[in-house]
């Protein structure tokens, strides 16, 4: 595929294409993304999951686009029209070409130049454009990673949970909540009902006994247990929750009455959303 000169690369370029690096949001935060891997946990399942494809490519040739070729772009970066060869595909949804072209951002350097990717392998997270096979759409404009064998498996292990045919389901929200006293002082259970995409039932569940710390889990079906677990960080069940649930308990979710039940119940979510730790996505974008 012979790569089009810079002066005739805009013209050249369906709308499609264009579109791809100024679509899904406001620009990248920052200019780093090529420097070196950050993407956590959370950043690959929010990219993978928002990608009907994941390719690892080697750039094979690559054009600056022109600032007024560039909506959206943000100050310190530049939109790079790129040809590419297929290594690998990690995801896709039919059989995918050995070629493909693509627009991203990336920083410019110190020079005010953008430097020269010939040869670098990348994780694309993109999607077909539709009567271009040749092509693809960065779901951000900065989808991309910077690829090697190590960071190609935690892809590949996260897609495969996504995947998976037992894979917890997206959590939208909160449903309801019940505090309720037990048998002996200072003995207690609040049971929070989460809402899902699917509409399948998932319950957290926080028991207090006296002179014992507290314990929580979470139910992945209709059975609320006490026995129940919680999930284990970096973990896709351990996502659906740090990543989805709000900061607080919404006071309407709370079926009972009275200031001492609710304050109960929402002391006893507020420990579970600190068991659970910060959903740890450092991209823009993929922070939802």
């Amino acid at each position: 595929m012979k790569f089009p000169s810079i002066r005739n690369l805009a013209a050249l370029l369906p709308a499609a294409l264009l579109a791809s690096a100024c679509a899904g949001g406001p620009p990248p935060v920052s200019a780093q993304s090529m420097a070196a891997s950050q993407a956590t946990y959370g950043d690959l399942v929010a990219l993978s999951e928002a990608s009907p494809v994941v390719v690892r490519v080697e750039i094979r040739d690559q054009a600056m686009l022109e600032p007024e070729r560039s909506p959206g772009l943000a100050p310190g970066m530049a939109r790079v029209y790129f040809e590419s060869r297929t290594q690998n595909v990690l995801k896709a949804p039919g059989a995918m070409g050995g070629e493909f072209a693509f627009l991203a951002d990336v920083p410019l350097g110190p020079d005010g130049k953008v430097a020269k990717y010939k040869k670098q392998e990348w994780l694309l997270f993109a999607r077909p454009v539709a009567g271009n096979p040749g092509q693809l759409q960065l779901v951000e404009p900065d989808a991309y990673l910077p690829a090697s064998p190590a960071e190609e498996a935690r892809v590949r292990a996260v897609i495969a949970e996504l995947l998976s045919p037992d894979a917890p389901p997206v959590v939208t929200g909160i449903g309801d909540a019940l505090w309720m006293p037990g048998n002996l002082a200072g003995e207690s259970e609040t049971q929070v009902f989460l809402t899902t995409r699917s509409n399948a039932p998932v319950s957290l569940s926080v028991v207090r006994r006296p002179g014992m710390a507290p314990s929580w889990g979470v139910s992945w079906s209709e059975i609320v247990d006490q026995s129940a677990r919680p999930p284990q960080r970096g973990t896709l069940r351990w996502y659906r929750l740090a990543c989805s649930l709000p900061a607080t308990l919404p006071a309407g979710a709370i079926l009972q009455d009275g200031a001492q039940v609710r304050a109960r119940a929402q002391e006893d979510y507020a420990f579970v959303i600190d068991q659970l730790g910060p959903c740890d996505r450092t991209r823009a974008r993929s922070r939802g």
